[in-house]
């Protein structure tokens, strides 16, 4: 951890960077923003570790807990909700094991998160899954998405 952070750390101090782009390159070595590296950085730059915590709670592309290997986004927006995205959301949160009020599976292998929308209606529901689109997805087809993760 020590030298991954010495690492960002000169980095930041060379390009002076904000508070962000440390984060963005701490969740980059590290996968998600870990509390004992932010401890780290706030001991070397002395700023408070609530000033981390405050920005990675106010944007949604910082993780404050791990991920897994495979990345599934639902759209939940009205189109694909009106479509059946939430019983297929169900369904995949059953089949992958994921417990209730979590997103990632206990194994490590599956995060399966939900967004307002990804802009694409006309092919409601749709699912991305390791970035690549699925629409007018059905529960059969979700199995074969998971299938095909699987096999990667």
């Amino acid at each position: 951890m020590e030298k991954n952070c010495q690492k960002i750390l000169h980095r930041y101090n060379a390009e002076g960077g904000s508070v962000v782009s440390l984060l963005q390159d701490i969740q980059e070595a590290f996968g998600y923003i870990r509390e004992d590296v932010v401890d780290w950085f706030s001991d070397e730059l002395n700023v408070p570790a609530s000033n981390f915590f405050g920005v990675a709670t106010f944007y949604a592309q910082f993780y404050l807990k791990p991920r897994g290997k495979n990345i599934i986004t639902a759209c939940c927006g009205t189109a694909c909700h009106v479509k059946g995205s939430a019983p297929i959301i169900e369904k995949l949160r059953m089949d992958l094991k994921i417990p209730e009020g979590e997103v990632t599976s206990k194994n490590g292998k599956y995060t399966l998160e939900s967004v307002a929308c990804v802009g694409a209606c006309s092919i409601a529901p749709v699912f991305i899954a390791n970035k690549k689109v699925f629409g007018k997805l059905t529960a059969e087809m979700a199995d074969a998405m998971i299938k095909g993760l699987e096999k990667k």
